[in-house]
């Protein structure tokens, strides 16, 4: 499973970098807001640190609006895929950049017929938003184990990404159920590292390690 940070942070982005092990980054206008820096400089900075998809949102809700949007975006970086909302105009122009040859994510995902539909029309990433539905009664999983199966019956080659990821059990979850990509905040990422009992045994190890220098040092030197 292919991991992305959920941010516009660039130190965020570089720490997760750090780690290796880093896919992509996924943003979106209300992530780059909180930061304060123009859109398109803060895509550009992000696409020098990361090589894999960056995903980059347009907020117009109409075919044409968002095609004239998405234009200056594409010319970014060769790892900028275009964000368009599962709407009806964002299927259409979905198909309109996928026919380009142009990489498109569509957000905003609640239910498995939009996915059906976004890769129908050649999206290369599906963003089924996860704890939103969780925070609404839901199953947020459920619909990841439905696109799963229903783009395994018909052979679709669009990847499926876990998004709205709230805690380290959705990303086990999105795991256990073949999700092709899952995208969470840096903290999210950096708790799948830590156990306690992780912590535990570092601890006792040093410890005994600390113990037996004291006690080579302690020994007789041999005749």
């Amino acid at each position: 499973m292919d991991i992305y940070v959920d941010t516009a942070n660039l130190d965020e982005i570089k720490i997760a970098a750090s780690l290796g092990v880093l896919d992509g980054v996924t943003t979106n206008p209300s992530l780059i807001a909180k930061e304060g820096v123009p859109f398109k400089q803060r895509m550009k900075e992000i696409c020098a640190v990361v090589k894999g998809p960056v995903s980059a949102e347009v907020v117009s809700i109409e075919h044409d609006a968002m095609i004239a949007e998405a234009e200056p975006l594409i010319d970014i970086a060769e790892n900028i895929v275009i964000k368009f909302p599962c709407i009806e105009e964002g299927i259409k122009a979905c198909k309109t950049l996928s026919d380009r040859g142009v990489r498109v994510n569509m957000t905003l995902c609640f239910q498995p017929l939009q996915a059906l539909l976004a890769a129908k029309a050649g999206a290369f990433l599906i963003s089924p938003f996860v704890g939103r539905v969780d925070d609404v009664g839901g199953d947020g999983m459920e619909i990841i184990q439905q696109i799963r199966v229903i783009y395994d019956n018909y052979g679709f080659k669009t990847k499926i990404l876990t998004a709205s990821i709230r805690h380290p059990q959705h990303m086990v979850q999105a795991a256990m159920m073949g999700s092709d990509v899952a995208t969470a905040p840096l903290k999210v990422i950096q708790q799948m590292i830590k156990h306690p009992l992780t912590d535990v045994g570092l601890k006792n190890f040093l410890a005994d390690w600390e113990k037996s220098k004291a006690q080579l040092v302690k020994e007789p030197a041999m005749a």
